[in-house]
């Protein structure tokens, strides 16, 4: 997806809310503009993965690019709360299902529960006890909970385990909270539909701080464990928004970096011989030191990452003035309509997924004393080594912790 996205005169809500996507076998998505003719794109497809993909030549000759209709990475949230046709609904609904089902929006298991009981509601209807529920989810468990959290034992206790036995944990969680759908609206009391549902379900994806981003692929450097150890490169996904950025990691499925664009300064490079890099800087400490960080992404889509947060920090900034109103929306709001829903806070659960993890990360981090920048180097407090020369003619002492600072 690129970040120059533009408006196209009065669309619909469908229009507003969505726009068509290009993607590959290998994930990697633009994000199409109005004036964007997808036949010519498909024709440009392999010249677009060589300049942003790593992909070998091999796939790329193969590949074969297919249409999708995405969520509009611009489309504030605000405004998604006041759409009321059900179709458009559901479209939204289907896309946050399907990340979250692909962890592609990391959730904790409480959130994945509740998530997974308002699909079971859509899917299956209303819950009714005595109903042989519990053997439907196991079935299809798949359907409603993302796959790490299907994850059943194999061989021998399988087998025993047979038709009768007790639920696990996730099929257990999701049958509780399927029990606990409201079935009424909270806004009538009238009998809620699939709109509700559907609505419902939008609401709970809120919470979640890369709701509705635009995804890339990158990696970041791990923390090398020991002396003897390298730390090598972990996959990361690099998650763009009107709010700000969010680095998750691909394997574990939470996130190591978030930061709105308030807290942090970025740049791209694209060495001669190197693979090109997104630069992300932010405030942290290093041993109760205040320092500046610098972290490194290795990714070919770089610079459409830097240009897409370029562009959301503009459509910030000019909506800035509107106010309250969305200069997008129209005329002003009528006072005597229902007032917008308040806008949830996020989630802060202790070790929840969404909160970063940047001890996990390996970053640059210096200061600047007024004279120049100085790097900051971890601390050693102990010699590495067990054995020194104890004849009185070594001279080696172990590294003290008052100095850490080095000229960068």
């Amino acid at each position: 997806m690129d970040g120059t996205e533009g408006s196209a005169g009065q669309p619909g809500p469908a229009e507003r809310s969505h726009r068509s996507s290009v993607s590959s076998v290998g994930a990697r998505e633009v994000q199409l503009k109005p004036k964007h003719q997808p036949y010519k794109l498909g024709r440009q497809w392999p010249e677009l993965l060589l300049r942003f993909t790593s992909a070998p030549d091999d796939d790329v000759a193969t590949d074969e690019p297919f249409l999708q209709f995405r969520r509009n990475v611009f489309f504030p949230k605000r405004r998604e709360l006041q759409i009321h046709d059900e179709e458009v609904l559901r479209l939204l609904y289907e896309e946050a299902k399907g990340n979250v089902l692909a962890a592609r929006y990391p959730c904790d298991v409480e959130d994945c529960e509740a998530l997974g009981a308002l699909v079971c509601r859509v899917q299956l209807g209303p819950y009714q006890p005595g109903q042989p529920a519990a053997c439907v989810l196991r079935e299809k468990l798949d359907s409603f909970l993302p796959a790490h959290l299907c994850k059943r034992g194999q061989g021998l206790f399988a087998a025993l385990r047979g038709r009768g036995a007790r639920a696990g944990p996730g099929e257990q969680g999701l049958l509780n909270a399927y029990r606990q759908v409201q079935e009424t609206s909270s806004d009538n009391g009238c009998e809620a539909t699939l709109g509700t549902h559907y609505r419902a379900y939008l609401l709970k994806c809120h919470e979640l701080p890369f709701y509705g981003c635009a995804f890339f692929h990158g990696e970041v450097d791990k923390p090398a464990p020991g002396f003897l150890h390298r730390g090598g490169r972990k996959p990361v996904s690099v998650a763009i928004s009107l709010e700000g950025v969010h680095v998750i990691d691909s394997r574990e499925k939470h996130v190591l970096l978030g930061l709105r664009f308030q807290e942090l300064s970025w740049d791209h490079t694209s060495p001669e011989e190197e693979e090109p890099i997104l630069w992300l800087e932010f405030d942290g400490e290093s041993e109760g030191t205040p320092v500046n960080k610098l972290l490194k992404i290795y990714s070919k889509q770089a610079e459409l990452m830097s240009s897409l947060i370029e562009y959301c920090i503009e459509l910030s900034q000019a909506a800035e003035p509107a106010g309250p109103q969305d200069s997008a929306t129209g005329p002003p709001l009528d006072p005597s309509s229902s007032p917008a829903p308040v806008q949830r806070p996020r989630l802060r659960r202790q070790g929840s997924v969404v909160c970063s993890r940047i001890q996990h990360l390996s970053t640059i981090d210096y200061v600047e004393d007024g004279k120049g920048i100085r790097r900051v180097k971890p601390k050693r407090t102990t010699s590495f080594f067990s054995r020194q020369l104890s004849l009185g003619q070594g001279s080696y002492t172990v590294v003290q912790t008052g100095d850490n600072l080095e000229q960068g």
